[in-house]
C-alpha cells in the first residue's frame, strides 16, 4: 500500500510511527519507510516498480519541508529509513544535521557519477535537472538570449518573471554564480535582474511561464521538467507552447546550471539493509527510465537514454562545478538575496 501525509501529520511522532507500522514497531521484514519531500505522484510509479521487483513494501511521509527537522527531533527512533529529496541544499541539510550515514554500494557507485555522490557516500543524486530560460516565441528571436548573465542586460527591463529569490532553485543558481564569478559581480548581477523584473517575485516556475502567455513578461526562469509536466496537461499545454526552452551558459563557457534530486540513508535506518535496495534500484536502469519518461528529468546513470521527448528540447552541457560547492555557498547566497531586496 502507497501511503502518503500531510506535512501536518509530520508534526507528530505518535503519527508518523503509526503510519509506518501498524505494529507499532518501525523494523518489519520486507518494508522501507520513506520521508519524501519529492510530491508523491513523482514517486509512486517507481515505489510501485520496486515492490513488483523485490517484494518489499515502500511507507512513505511526504512533507513540503521541516524533515530534517523531524529526524533530529525523533533521533534514534526516528521510523524512517531514507529521506528523498530535491535540491543539492537539502542534502548537505540532512548531512549537516548529523540524521544520514554513509552507504558503501559497489552498485550506486557503478550507477551514479562521482560527481553526483558524497565522496563520503552520504547521499547520492537521483535526477538532473537543468535550470532553464524560458523565451515568448512571438516576442524574443531564437539566440537572443543565450546566457544567465544576459538576463541583467538592460534591453530585458520590465520584461522578466521569476519566482521568489529565496526559492531553493534559485538560491542554487545564485549560489552557482557567486562560484564563477565571485560575490560582487554575482550582486552586480542579482541587482541588474532585480531591474529588469516585470513584476515582484511570486508563484512557482509555471506560473511564470503562465505569465509570459498572458503577456506579462518575455522571459522566465524554470527548471525543464515543469515544460514537459505543462506540455501534458490540457489547460498548461498553450502555455508550454508559447514559449522556446532555452539552455543558458553561466560563466561564458561553463554549460547550464543543473540540480539534482537525490536520496540519503537515515542515520536510525531500521530497515537498513531495504533501505539500501530501494537506494540501488532507484540509481539502476529501471527507476532511471521513469524518471526519465514519466517525470522529464535527466539520469544521472550514464547508462540511461533520455525521454524522446526531452531530447526534442535540445542537447546540453551541464555545468561541471560540483554540487559541493552550491551547497557551500547556499547561506551566501541567500543573504545576497535579502542585500539587494530581491523579494521586494
Amino acid at each position: 500500500m502507497f501511503r502518503t501525509l500531510t506535512g501536518a501529520l509530520l508534526g507528530s511522532a505518535i503519527a508518523v510511527a503509526a503510519t509506518f507500522s501498524a505494529t507499532g514497531s518501525a523494523a518489519a521484514a520486507g518494508e522501507v519507510n520513506i520521508y519524501s519531500l519529492r510530491q508523491p505522484f513523482l514517486i509512486e510509479p517507481l515505489l510501485k516498480a520496486f515492490t513488483e521487483k523485490t517484494g518489499i513494501k515502500t511507507n512513505v511521509v511526504f512533507a513540503k519541508d521541516g524533515v530534517v527537522e523531524r529526524m533530529k527531533a525523533e533521533g534514534a527512533n526516528s521510523p524512517a529509513d531514507v529521506i528523498l529529496t530535491v535540491d543539492i541544499g537539502r542534502l548537505n541539510d540532512a548531512v549537516e544535521a548529523g540524521v544520514v550515514q554513509p552507504v558503501s554500494s559497489k552498485t550506486l557507485d557503478a550507477n551514479v557519477p562521482a560527481s553526483f555522490r558524497d565522496p563520503e557516500g552520504r547521499w547520492f543524486a537521483l535526477t538532473q535537472r537543468a535550470r532553464l530560460i524560458y523565451a515568448a516565441k512571438d516576442r524574443v528571436k531564437p539566440g537572443e538570449i543565450t546566457s544567465y548573465e544576459q538576463l541583467a542586460d538592460p534591453k530585458w527591463k520590465g520584461r522578466i518573471c521569476t519566482r521568489s529569490g529565496k526559492h531553493d532553485y534559485n538560491v542554487a543558481l545564485l549560489a552557482a554564480m557567486i562560484a564563477h564569478h565571485g560575490e560582487a559581480k554575482a550582486e552586480t548581477w542579482l541587482e541588474g535582474l532585480k531591474v529588469n523584473l516585470a513584476r515582484k517575485p511570486q508563484g512557482n516556475d509555471r506560473g511564470q511561464v503562465k505569465a509570459i502567455k498572458e503577456g506579462e513578461c518575455d522571459l522566465a526562469l524554470g527548471n525543464n521538467y515543469y515544460y514537459g509536466a505543462m506540455l501534458s496537461n490540457d489547460e498548461q499545454k498553450p502555455w508550454a507552447e508559447a514559449v522556446n526552452p532555452v539552455f543558458p551558459t553561466i560563466g561564458g563557457t561553463k554549460g547550464t546550471h543543473v540540480n539534482v534530486s537525490g536520496i540519503a540513508l537515515s542515520k536510525s535506518a531500521p530497515n537498513r539493509d531495504n533501505a539500501v535496495k530501494l537506494m540501488e534500484f532507484l540509481s539502476g536502469n529501471d527507476a532511471q527510465e521513469i524518471y526519465a519518461t514519466a517525470n522529464y528529468e535527466y539520469p544521472v546513470n550514464p547508462q540511461v537514454k533520455w525521454s524522446p521527448l526531452v531530447e526534442s528540447w535540445g542537447r546540453f552541457t551541464p555545468d561541471d562545478l560540483p554540487l559541493s560547492a552550491i551547497a557551500e555557498l547556499r547561506g551566501a547566497a541567500v543573504k545576497m538575496v535579502d542585500r539587494v531586496g530581491y523579494d521586494g
